[in-house]
């Protein structure tokens, strides 16, 4: 029998997995939107001790001006990725419900690049 989450049906990961992922909180320095693609948003990104681009699928749940000085949750160590001609050098978590899209934040303001544990 596979090791799968129930009901889910998503591999199990172990301990040592999940603790590859550099979770880090981040800031949202800059957005906008993305000149090929109507569905993305280009996300300059405060981790600490550099700041980054992030690609997100977000246009059609918020407007770029609404995301700048927000706190947010990446994965800051995902390999680079180009989309539509722009790379993209993390993933912002979010989580799906119904229709809508919500960042994952810190429940307290942190300082950019805070480690995610």
């Amino acid at each position: 029998m596979p090791d799968e989450t129930p009901g889910i049906g998503m591999p199990l990961v172990s301990i040592s997995d999940f603790k590859k992922l550099d979770l880090r909180v981040a800031r949202v320095l800059e957005a906008r939107p993305h000149p090929n693609a109507d569905k993305l948003i280009l996300l300059k990104v405060d981790v600490g001790d550099q700041q980054k681009q992030i690609i997100a699928g977000l246009r059609q749940w918020y407007t770029p001006e609404t995301l700048v000085g927000r706190l947010i949750i990446v994965v800051n160590n995902l390999q680079p990725a180009l989309l539509r001609g722009e790379e993209s050098n993390g993933m912002l978590l979010a989580a799906t419900s119904g229709d809508q899209v919500i960042f994952l934040t810190p429940e307290r303001d942190s300082l950019p690049g805070s480690k995610i544990s």
